[in-house]
């Protein structure tokens, strides 16, 4: 099954600036669910797409790449979030 992850990208992006030093202007959390993916895939992230930047469509990709290698907890969120989150808010 194809994943729809932009709305990963944009908690990923929120994620990302943990990887960093704190940013004088922190990301407003828009999206539902952002702070249970950032908590449960920026490892994920960084492990698998921390070449790509948050934003970069190809994050998407990338995540179904490593569908199987992501952790059980960032998968488990994931499908929460589409589950709860109808798709024209995903992103």
């Amino acid at each position: 099954m194809p994943l729809k992850l932009t709305s990963l990208v944009l908690a990923l992006g929120v994620a990302a600036s943990l990887a960093a030093p704190a940013l004088a202007n922190p990301v407003p959390q828009t999206k539902r669910g952002n702070e249970t993916l950032k908590k449960y895939c920026t490892g994920d992230y960084l492990t698998y797409c921390g070449n790509l930047a948050p934003e970069d469509p190809a994050v998407d990709a990338c995540f179904e790449t490593n569908w199987k290698k992501l952790s059980e907890n960032c998968r488990r969120a994931i499908d929460a979030y589409q589950r709860t989150t109808p798709p024209s808010k995903r992103g």
